[in-house]
C-alpha cells in the first residue's frame, strides 16, 4: 500500500474471516499500525496479551468487549471508541460481534527507544 494514495480502513474485507486477519499499515522504527479485522473471534480461554510496547486501538466499526486483568468488568467498545493499553497491561478480547465485522486499527509504540 502507497501512503501517497488515498485507501479506504473500512474497505477490502475479505470475504472469508475464519481466522482473525492482521494487516501491518505502516512500520518505522518504534511505531507499527496495523488493521484488526474481526468477526466473533476471541483470546483463547485462560490466554493473555501482555506486551512489551503501549498499545492504542480504536474501534472504527462494529463491537467489542475486552477484559483487563484484575477488574471485575469488561470494557465494551463501539464503532468510534478507542482504548489506551500501556505496556504490560493484561488483556484479553472477549467477544466481537459475530454478525458484523470489527474493525480496528492498533497503533503499538516503543517509546523507550
Amino acid at each position: 500500500m502507497s501512503l501517497i494514495e488515498p485507501f479506504n480502513l473500512l474497505g477490502a474485507l475479505p470475504g472469508d474471516l475464519t481466522e482473525e486477519v492482521f494487516e501491518t499499515l505502516l512500520s518505522r522504527p518504534g511505531i507499527r499500525l496495523e488493521r484488526i479485522l474481526s468477526m466473533g473471534h476471541v483470546t483463547p480461554e485462560g490466554i493473555w496479551f501482555d506486551q512489551p510496547t503501549d498499545e492504542w486501538v480504536f474501534l472504527l466499526q462494529g463491537s467489542a468487549r475486552l477484559r483487563i486483568d484484575g477488574q471485575p468488568d469488561g470494557i465494551v467498545l463501539t464503532a468510534g471508541q478507542g482504548l489506551w493499553l500501556p505496556a504490560h497491561c493484561r488483556h484479553r478480547v472477549e467477544w466481537t460481534d459475530p454478525h458484523k465485522v470489527s474493525i480496528w486499527l492498533a497503533l503499538h509504540l516503543d517509546l523507550t527507544g
